[in-house]
């Protein structure tokens, strides 16, 4: 590992402590005659471009100046690794002011639009691969692009067999009718509160994003699985940019994909939830 900072920062570190970030990369905060950054590192074949997206996504929402995100200050591939290396956020606690500049600023962050739903590229959801060819409805992003490919996983990898699969039949016949009509919103996409953080002068900082197009009620129903955010982030989210009517009662529907995802990195503990979520349309 010592070889490969020296490659990339041309010079030697002074000093490279491992961290917590994951299950999928390396991470490591590495002092240098440059400061102090983060690096996160990988296998550049098993998960191709991931860091690469994973930069495109931070600069994306950095560019909307509504919400703070690690600074990109390098990625690519050095040999058989790929990396990027982001600002060190200095972390504090987060005050009931934070929560309530965090709702604002992820107001601002859907306020920002696209004509179509997706983008013009697809990321990653954890690590696995995230569909995003764009279409023009919601209802048909989110059958094509997050459930039924989310779904032939779960069935190919044996978590779920054909059968079981079919009882979201009824479910994408009633999709048109159960969500809001909205324009699409620039999305984090994997929004828990994992990859929530408060900065040293207590703003809200974001980490990880999937970024895509999509429905802002996908965002808000993340926020409230694993962990959860404080309801002020919603009341404040409210007075901003007001979710639709009955939107509490969407939350469980707009969880359906991410819970998919765990299905498909952790197993089939979590398809229990998603049939008791599913199976009143069959």
């Amino acid at each position: 590992m010592q070889d490969l900072f020296e490659n990339i920062l041309k010079e030697k570190p002074s000093k490279i402590t491992p961290i917590s970030g994951g299950d999928i990369n390396e991470v490591y905060e590495v002092e240098s005659s440059k400061g102090v950054s983060v690096f996160k590192i990988n296998d550049a074949s098993r998960f191709p471009e991931m860091l690469a997206l994973e930069a495109n996504g931070l600069n994306k929402i950095a560019s909307t100046n509504t919400v703070r995100t690690p600074e990109v200050l390098a990625h690519g591939v050095s040999g058989e690794r790929q990396f990027l290396q982001l600002e060190k956020i200095s972390t504090g606690n987060a005050t009931s002011k934070t929560w309530q500049q965090f709702g604002e600023a992820l107001a601002k962050l859907h306020e920002h639009t696209h004509m179509q739903f997706g983008s013009d590229h697809s990321n990653y959801i954890g690590s696995l691969v995230q569909q995003n060819n764009q279409t023009k409805t919601w209802t048909e992003f989110l059958i094509t692009q997050r459930l039924q490919p989310m779904l032939e996983l779960a069935v190919n990898q044996g978590d779920v067999n054909y059968v079981e699969a079919k009882i979201f039949d009824g479910f994408f016949n009633r999709v048109d009718e159960l969500f809001p009509i909205e324009k699409p919103s620039l999305l984090h996409g994997d929004l828990w509160s994992g990859n929530f953080l408060t900065d040293a002068k207590k703003q809200p900082v974001l980490i990880d994003p999937a970024v895509y197009y999509g429905h802002r009620e996908m965002d808000i129903a993340m926020m409230h699985l694993f962990g959860g955010f404080p309801a002020t982030v919603f009341d404040s989210y409210n007075e901003s940019y007001p979710l639709e009517k009955h939107w509490q009662k969407r939350i469980e529907l707009n969880q359906l994909y991410p819970l998919l995802v765990h299905v498909n990195l952790f197993g089939r503990s979590y398809w229990e939830k998603v049939r008791s979520i599913v199976e009143p349309f069959g």
